[in-house]
């Protein structure tokens, strides 16, 4: 059962990145909305995207703060 809820993860966290990346040519989506969402969705289960996030850390402080305010907004709206 925890492998199911692993993929679930990782499925509904790429389909977020897909979206954002959808969003950055319709004006209709927000795309970096949805990317910050799908990466915070994502770090929980991907050492590549926690290493990734990582970097972002170092190079701009002030989007991984925002991403981690998003991630412990996800965090509470699943609690």
């Amino acid at each position: 059962m925890n492998e199911f809820k692993t993929i679930g993860i990782l499925i509904i966290g790429w389909i977020f990145i897909g979206l954002g990346i959808l969003g950055l040519f319709l004006p209709i989506l927000q795309g970096i909305f949805f990317i910050m969402i799908g990466l915070a969705i994502l770090s929980s289960r991907s050492n590549l995207v926690k290493r990734f996030l990582k970097s972002i850390e170092e190079r701009y402080p002030l989007q991984h703060e925002r991403i981690l305010h998003w991630k412990e907004k996800i965090r509470r709206w699943f609690k």
